[in-house]
């Protein structure tokens, strides 16, 4: 592999994502467009394999994709494939430095996750669901809205990973860690209405998803995507709905209702808490009821203001 071109190398990295770090389909789709257009740059300047590269190189790379208007999150999204193939290639003797390590893509402002009010979120879940189609979609809503779950993660589950009586499921998220996590009763109440109807389309010993397709096969991440999609426009909300939206939704509404960051935190599987302080968009009126009502010094402030 030490001189293998750098797409052969890219594609080894990538099945080893699959195979050992159980990568998300969404994450190999994006890193492999990503290595494509590291190839792509590198090759402007006679560059064919991850040995050429240098950090200069990849600073070419970057201002380079900069120019063309990617943005900043995309670009970061770009540094850590590269990233992650040269540490690849250094586990397997091919190279000896990253060069990608320490680069950073250019600042942008964070935009502020889009999320759906309370009273749109019930527009969306509240309505009447016939048919096992439609049954198993408002489970599949119910249980993105009440775990914050992410689309790989509930794609991915099995009957096995979720427990009705004790209202649990478990799932394996980035980076393949495991977290249990709390199910809401109307998303129980909606599983068990499309538990009741899925051996119509498949049986357990054919396939242990618990969301399937009429076929009988595990539901992919585009129908749930089309899914959510059509019932949003049906339910008439103004807005495109996709199943990142729901999560966002259930970690603000928590977070404002409960105002425990770390809690989130570890329901939402973050590594970090910085990725979590993005929902931390609450508007100063709600934290100063918050502050009034829990700071013990608070009325004697107001109190002394009045006088």
């Amino acid at each position: 592999m030490r001189h293998a071109p750098l797409a052969e190398q890219a594609e080894s990295y990538l099945g080893y994502l699959e195979a050992t770090r159980r990568a998300s389909e969404h994450t190999l789709a994006a890193y492999r467009r990503d290595l494509q257009r590291l190839a792509s740059l590198l090759a402007e300047h006679g560059m064919q394999s991850a040995g050429d590269a240098d950090v200069q190189a990849l600073r070419q790379a970057v201002s380079a994709l900069h120019r063309r208007g990617l943005s900043p999150r995309s670009i970061q999204r770009f540094l850590s494939a590269c990233r992650g193939l040269f540490g690849y290639l250094i586990g397997r003797g091919v190279l000896t430095a990253n060069p990608a390590l320490g680069l950073q893509a250019p600042r942008g402002k964070r935009s502020l996750p889009a999320v759906l009010d309370v009273d749109q979120a019930s527009l969306l879940l509240d309505g009447k669901a016939d048919g096992a189609e439609n049954l198993r979609d408002k489970a599949i809503m119910e249980l993105f809205y009440s775990s914050g779950l992410r689309l790989a993660e509930l794609c991915a589950l099995d009957l096995g990973s979720i427990d009705l009586r004790e209202a649990l499921v478990t799932v394996t998220g980035k980076g393949n860690r495991t977290r249990t996590l709390p199910v809401g009763s109307k998303a129980v109440a909606a599983l068990r209405e499309w538990l009741a109807l899925r051996a119509q389309w498949s049986r357990a010993a054919v396939c242990p998803a618990l969301f399937v397709s009429r076929r009988g096969t595990r539901l992919g991440a585009r129908a749930v995507q089309k899914r959510l999609a059509q019932h949003a426009r049906a339910g008439g909300l103004s807005r495109h709905l996709h199943p990142h939206m729901l999560r966002h939704s259930f970690a603000s509404h928590l977070l404002e209702s409960s105002g425990d960051l770390r809690a989130v935190q570890e329901l939402l599987g973050h590594a970090n808490l910085a990725t979590t302080q993005i929902y931390t968009h609450l508007d100063f009126q709600h934290l100063a009821k918050v502050y009034d009502a829990a700071h013990p010094r608070a009325g004697r402030r107001r109190d002394s203001g009045a006088e």
